[in-house]
């Protein structure tokens, strides 16, 4: 059965089959009443310039976090849209809440630094084993119900991810991306399918090393000079204030970026994002997005709304 998500319950796992949100389990995300056909058509309608000038855009979505638990059919079921609209969807996938579920099965403790998992040689094999197999598999056959045509990788094939280990002993196999073999990426493409891509790669001697989600997705956003990058989190953007849902910044350019990483407005754990999304923007990604993966049609709400209507944060060049 396809399966990129497992249910825990009192510390034990209640299965191997995704569970998917129901609409009692999603009141806590949105709350909107459905629309009617006459709403779905004037919104439609509305959107057509935006749907006109992104057909044929290549989008790079960063999929992780709670919508990879709460979510993941609606998720491939937008990620469909995309693609019957016309877009050129890649999807780049982490997998922590299921890497951590079957280290507890091994009886290892996870252990970070600086948001980095520290990767032994045990945790790297329960990794590989993990992102390669279960859960990649898992959203190409999930793709698949959803009527996508999508071919699973991971960074070793074919050397799409060309890395190194990290020059800090204490992270152990840990990858930094030195290069992308985008070519692969575009041949599969031009043939029509969704690259869904695991973020693990290989060394020069063959070991395998544990790329961060965020970074291996924004190399290969940059490297295919994508015209959207996307990436899904478990917050609703930048905040001015972490504690005000209401101070989302919509809408803010490179140097205001810098500026508000500079003033401590973005923070902690927010500070790698935005930082992969100035470097993607830099090396010729067209516009970022941060969006909070948990709310329904995240992707689609942030793509195609414009003005007070978008849900996210979207950083453009200055």
């Amino acid at each position: 059965m396809p399966a990129t998500a497992l249910e825990e319950k009192d510390g034990k796992t209640q299965g191997d089959e995704i569970k998917f949100a129901t609409s009692n389990e999603s009141k806590a995300v949105s709350t909107a009443p459905p629309v009617s056909l006459q709403q779905w058509a004037q919104g439609t309608a509305e959107r057509l310039p935006a749907l006109a000038q992104l057909s044929g855009s290549v989008v790079v979505i960063k999929y992780g976090g709670a919508a990879m638990v709460e979510s993941p059919e609606r998720t491939m079921r937008d990620v469909a849209a995309l693609a019957a609209m016309g877009l050129k969807p890649v999807l780049v996938h982490g997998g922590g809440p299921e890497i951590n579920s079957w280290l507890a099965k091994v009886g290892i403790e996870p252990k970070f630094v600086r948001g980095l998992r520290v990767t032994d040689a045990d945790t790297m094999e329960v990794v590989a084993m993990v992102l390669m197999g279960k859960v990649n598999k898992g959203i190409v056959a999930t793709m698949g119900a959803a009527g996508v045509s999508a071919v699973g990788l991971s960074g070793v094939d074919g050397g799409l991810l060309q890395a190194k280990k990290v020059d800090d002993e204490e992270l152990g196999f840990v990858g930094e991306v030195t290069g992308v073999r985008e070519d692969l990426l575009l041949t599969a493409l031009e043939e029509g399918f969704v690259p869904v891509v695991a973020t693990v790669a290989a060394d020069d001697e063959g070991n395998f090393l544990n790329v961060n989600a965020d970074i291996a997705a924004a190399a290969i956003a940059r490297a295919l000079e994508a015209d959207e990058f996307v990436l899904m989190t478990d917050v609703p953007g930048i905040l001015r204030d972490v504690k005000d849902p209401g101070s989302l910044i919509s809408e803010v350019d490179e140097t205001g970026a810098e500026q508000l990483i500079e003033e401590g407005v973005v923070a902690g754990g927010m500070i790698p994002k935005v930082t992969c999304c100035l470097r993607a923007i830099k090396d010729g990604v067209q516009a970022t997005h941060i969006i909070d993966g948990r709310r329904p049609h995240a992707i689609l709400e942030e793509l195609f709304s414009t003005g007070s209507d978008k849900q996210g944060t979207t950083i453009r060049r200055s």
